[in-house]
């Protein structure tokens, strides 16, 4: 009965998690925590200190979190399987809308209109977490630099990664 429960509760969770990241977390936290009670807020905190750690989306390590508390292994693939499943049936039947109409010159419209809007959530996204993340003007010469080498040089982000942790030992120390 409980992996069913985490099952639709996540699912829930995956239909209406549209923004991701910080826009799924008051939904996690209703459902979670207000609803069901399955953590204190005190457990959701360090839930969400968690899930931003490491990677993925928050809903999906919530979820596998969430699960793995109550269910164990089991209850983590449960409700895994639960918040992204809503996504997948999404995109397959846009998928299979797309291949059906793609010579139709409408869904060439539609999509020649969605890109540019896809290009500026993804610009709005990178521009808040900048306004976020980047306090001071070392912070700005090392995104500076860091996207500069990203764009001439091609090399691996990990490694960019890695460097503008060195970086940032050197600079703030």
């Amino acid at each position: 009965m409980m992996f069913f429960q985490l099952l639709l509760t996540f699912a829930k969770i995956g239909v209406f998690a549209f923004g991701g990241g910080s826009a799924t977390i008051p939904l996690i936290q209703n459902e979670i925590v207000n609803g069901l009670h399955w953590l204190s807020a005190k457990e959701f905190l360090e839930l969400i200190a968690i899930a931003e750690l490491t990677p993925g989306p928050i809903a999906v390590n919530s979820a596998t979190f969430v699960g793995y508390k109550l269910g164990g292994v089991g209850g983590a693939i449960v409700a895994t399987t639960g918040v992204c499943l809503p996504s997948i049936i999404l995109v397959l039947i846009a998928m299979l809308l797309l291949q059906k109409f793609a010579a139709n010159i409408w869904t060439d419209k539609i999509v020649r209109g969605l890109r540019p809007a896809v290009v500026a959530l993804i610009a709005a996204a990178a521009y808040s977490i900048a306004a976020e993340g980047i306090s001071d003007i070392k912070g700005i010469i090392i995104a500076v630099v860091g996207f500069s080498v990203l764009m001439t040089h091609k090399l691996n982000p990990i490694l960019v990664l890695v460097l503008a942790g060195v970086a940032g030992i050197i600079v703030y120390l």
